[in-house]
């Protein structure tokens, strides 16, 4: 009976076991899980409803989510896909959800859906399931693995590394002599102080234009002014695109806002047009733009240098032309990022020409196999890095049960 050692007890090490179990019942398998609990991501992520995958069906369009892996992933995503993770849930009795963003729930609407399909998989299909068991150490010794942890030692014919970004499993995985991309964050919210949107906290705007000044980088979509400065699909889009810039530039970068997505003349325009037909009204009482909230309007108006008691009749085309750039060139100097607990992502891990994307086994190690985040494949936020879970984790069951 061939045995397998998986390292780790969240989303991607759960499906490769359940996957690898049901292909093949020969297979004896074990999962080590360092901490107390398992599926402690699964658990929380999606606010503990988990954002199982996203809606996007088609594989070149899905792989565009993901800043790292983007290449890598086209062909397993033609392997295992969101389609497949739908049915693969609905099979075992977890019917999944569309929301209106394209994230993918499960219809009971908790995490604890998937946590008891997994659990009842591992229980059913005899997988053993050891908490509190880190592994120190990973080896070869007469064509077999050896794996050791502070309470026993384990061997074993194949070892998938399941067990997510850390560093103590990098540094296992540089003895294995894998190349590890240094981890640098990957979602994050830009640390702004700036007196436009200070006290603003929790107004948003539906379809902005970001643009990392000095780079190629732009993102559209809503945008959320935070306590710490700007967030949002916007926002995290652009963090995790420009994880590596950011991180060179040791998070002090200037920021572009496009606050309507309209170019700067149209806008200039539009406003022209509100000086004659709003002539005798006051400037800042009220948004003329239904995608600016009225608190946000007075900010910009202000730093357009227009008074408080102004109407619009009064105000001259330089007064306009500072506000239509505020409006669609507003720039803002960023200073460091808050990153989110709950989906903390790391750009990093193991270098990807190092693996097999046929199997997701290591190409300098036979029967050594890496599934989920310990690769450095990472994606924006809306389910795209529980999708790379299940597809890394079905294809390399596969590898393993033939």
């Amino acid at each position: 009976m061939k045995k397998v050692i998986i390292i780790g007890g969240g989303a991607a090490g759960y499906f490769t076991a359940i996957n690898a179990k049901e292909l093949n019942p020969e297979l004896d398998i074990t999962i080590l899980e360092k901490g107390k609990e398992v599926l402690q991501k699964v658990k929380i992520s999606g606010g503990g409803r988990c954002n199982v995958t996203h809606a996007c069906f088609e594989p070149k369009e899905l792989t565009k989510f993901y800043p790292r892996g983007e290449k890598e992933l086209l062909g397993p995503f033609h392997k295992f896909m969101t389609g497949d993770t739908f049915e693969w849930f609905e099979n075992r009795g977890v019917p999944l959800k569309i929301e209106e963003d394209n994230r993918v729930f499960p219809e009971a609407n908790t995490s604890q859906a998937i946590i008891d399909c997994f659990q009842n998989a591992v229980d059913n299909l005899g997988i053993t399931v050891l908490k509190n068991h880190g592994v120190n150490s990973v080896y070869q010794q007469n064509e077999k693995w050896v794996i050791n942890t502070k309470n026993q030692d384990f061997e074993a014919d194949f070892v998938v590394v399941a067990a997510g970004s850390s560093k103590k499993v990098w540094d296992l995985c540089k003895t294995l002599n894998h190349t590890i991309i240094e981890p640098v964050p990957s979602l994050f919210t830009f640390n702004i102080k700036d007196k436009r949107i200070i006290d603003l906290g929790g107004i948003s705007v539906p379809n902005a234009e970001v643009t990392l000044v000095g780079t190629n980088l732009e993102n559209s979509g809503p945008l959320l002014i935070t306590h710490w400065g700007l967030s949002g699909p916007a926002i995290l889009k652009l963090s995790a695109f420009g994880a590596r810039i950011l991180a060179d530039k040791n998070y002090q970068y200037n920021v572009l806002v496009n606050w309507l997505g309209q170019d700067t003349d149209s806008v200039f325009s539009a406003l022209q047009e509100l000086k004659k037909s709003q002539a005798k009204k006051q400037v800042n009482l009220k948004s003329p733009f239904s995608d600016i909230p009225r608190r946000l309007w007075e900010r910009l108006v202000t730093a357009s240098e227009v008074k408080n008691d102004q109407n619009w009749a009064d105000l001259s085309n330089k007064q306009l032309q500072n506000l239509a750039n505020q409006l669609t060139k507003g720039l803002f100097n960023a200073n460091g990022r808050t990153t989110f607990k709950e989906e903390f992502v790391t750009a990093g891990g193991i270098d990807l020409k190092e693996i097999n994307f046929k199997r997701f086994e290591s190409k300098k190690h036979k029967n050594l196999f890496f599934v989920g985040e310990v690769l450095n494949i990472d994606a924006v936020t809306g389910g795209f890095n529980f999708q790379n879970a299940w597809t890394g984790g079905f294809i390399c069951a596969n590898a393993i049960a033939e």
